[in-house]
């Protein structure tokens, strides 16, 4: 968790770019984060130097390699100093010439970062420095200069953090996604190092980042790493994972697309932070005729945006076969299915409305999970989970591309270990998220376990689905259980009622001679 220290200084720095003019709190997370690439860039490079000087081994700086690069391409003047390009330097020139240097230079040398033929620097050519004055950029520098960035989870906390901003929901139904919520999706589909996982909708890359720190914990040794006193694990370093393993670990295993620019330049920079030096994360609308992959990924982790249509004219051909629809949620339903691999898993929120939606689309959608997929689990989340940018209930579904459905496992969430109001304070507990992990690990053990009157899981046989026209709503098979009362026997009631007559007469007799 963040100190009250760095939230403190988060916190001023958000209030700066708002004073300064910028209102729209994408773009100030956007603004924001260029910044922290920019001193999390220099942090690495530090280090490597350090790391190449003890075991005495040359090492050039990616600041001064680029910067001749750049020179040579007549990008940058011959006489300039390439040592400003780093954080450590230029933080240290006075206020006019370091917002020269950092918006003339550092920021275009931060868009060519990976090479002409990286989709890194595809996705940052339209990226523009917006820090509207030199004071705002100085005291930018000087906050954050004062957050150190070596540890993953510090840098995974301060972005959550950040991104917490975004108090209300985008464009067509796209809000963040809980990070707890996340990572027991993420624990519940076990990515290994063999995976190729993908987000079709992946906003700031939640899902991906969390898969990429879920692979590393799970590939370390037990000896690597450490507790911190709040529980929180360090130098997850995957010291278990083959040459090979890491090869895929960072060209190939990590995937993510969405329509929104700016959230492609915050996610392609999360992932390179988090050591992807090529992210493959590409602007683009997945259900549009321009995305056609198809049977690529193992695993697909997402929360399409549940709102809004697309327009029917630019709707990929393969989805657009069957029941007509421009409802997002189920068109990236259909497309979870075509881009996952024969055999590939997937879990994926959706609103309550998949479910039991009574059109032919929402039927065809959950016949296709139950009869050509094997549909494992439902897991429905109380309404409040994504408050306060919606009060939508939603739950969700986990089931393997191809196979066979014989039965489903049903999990009634009541608590994810927050308040659902719009405050969404921190319980005293997790809520039934380790329940859920603990119970989903033993019934993929064991599918023969069944429930108790405790638990608050069950399993519904596929023949009981079917009857129900496929409806996946938990209501319609939850078992409401009625506590029985005792009624007292006739006769015992009719004594009663006679005693309480005498002892009124009695009364009443009692009163008259207290008159009299």
């Amino acid at each position: 968790m963040l100190s009250a220290d760095i939230k403190s200084k988060i916190d001023k720095l958000w209030n700066g770019f708002w004073s300064g003019g910028i209102s729209n709190p994408l773009t100030v997370i956007e603004q924001i984060s260029y910044l922290l690439f920019i001193k999390r860039l220099d942090d690495i490079d530090n280090a490597s130097e350090k790391r190449a000087n003890r075991i005495g081994r040359p090492y050039k700086s990616v600041f001064k390699e680029h910067c001749e690069k750049l020179k040579e391409e007549n990008k940058i003047e011959t006489s300039f100093n390439w040592e400003l390009l780093k954080w450590s330097q230029f933080k240290h020139l006075e206020v006019e010439k370091m917002f020269d240097v950092v918006s003339q230079k550092v920021f275009p040398f931060i868009k060519s970062m990976g090479g002409e033929e990286s989709s890194f620097t595809a996705e940052m050519k339209d990226a523009v420095f917006m820090v509207p004055k030199p004071s705002l950029l100085q005291e930018s520098v000087r906050l954050i200069d004062g957050i150190n960035m070596d540890d993953a989870d510090t840098k995974g906390d301060l972005y959550e953090y950040l991104l917490s901003k975004l108090a209300t929901s985008g464009v067509n139904g796209q809000f963040r996604t809980p990070r707890h919520i996340i990572r027991m999706m993420v624990e519940l589909m076990d990515p290994t190092s063999e995976d190729r996982i993908c987000d079709p909708a992946c906003g700031t890359a939640g899902f991906v980042i969390n898969s990429l720190e879920y692979i590393l914990e799970k590939y370390t040794r037990a000896e690597s790493v450490f507790t911190d006193e709040e529980g929180s694990l360090h130098n997850k370093i995957g010291d278990m994972m083959s040459n090979e393993e890491w090869e895929h670990f960072r060209s190939d295993m990590f995937y993510g697309f969405d329509f929104d620019p700016s959230m492609v330049r915050i996610a392609s920079m999360n992932m390179m932070l988090h050591s992807i030096d090529n992210p493959n994360v590409r602007q683009m609308d997945a259900m549009s005729k321009r995305y056609e992959e198809e049977n690529k990924y193992t695993l697909v982790l997402a929360n399409p945006p549940f709102k809004g249509s697309i327009d029917e004219g630019d709707i990929n051909p393969t989805l657009a076969k069957g029941a007509k629809t421009t409802k997002t949620e189920l068109l990236f339903m259909k497309l979870i299915n075509r881009i996952l691999d024969l055999g590939g898993r997937c879990a994926v929120i959706v609103p309550d409305g998949v479910l039991f939606g009574s059109t032919k689309a929402h039927k065809d959608i959950r016949q296709n999970l139950v009869e050509d997929n094997a549909l494992e689990g439902v897991i429905s989340m109380p309404s409040g989970v994504f408050k306060p940018y919606a009060g939508v209930s939603t739950a969700i579904l986990m089931f393997t591309k191809g196979g066979e459905t014989n039965k489903v496992w049903f999990y009634d969430m009541q608590s994810d270990g927050f308040s659902l109001d719009d405050k969404r304070n921190k319980l005293d507990n997790d809520g039934d998220i380790p329940d859920i992990i603990e119970k989903w690990r033993a019934i993929k053990k064991d599918n023969t376990l069944e429930s108790t009157k405790e638990d608050k899981w069950f399993w519904v046989e596929k023949e009981d689905i079917v009857g129900n026209g496929y409806d996946l709503s938990i209501n319609k098979y939850k078992e409401i259980e009625y506590e029985e009362v005792k009624y007292e026997k006739p006769e015992i009631i009719l004594e009663k009622i006679e005693a309480l007559e005498r002892s009124i007469l009695e009364d009443i007799a009692e009163l008259k001679g207290m008159v009299k």
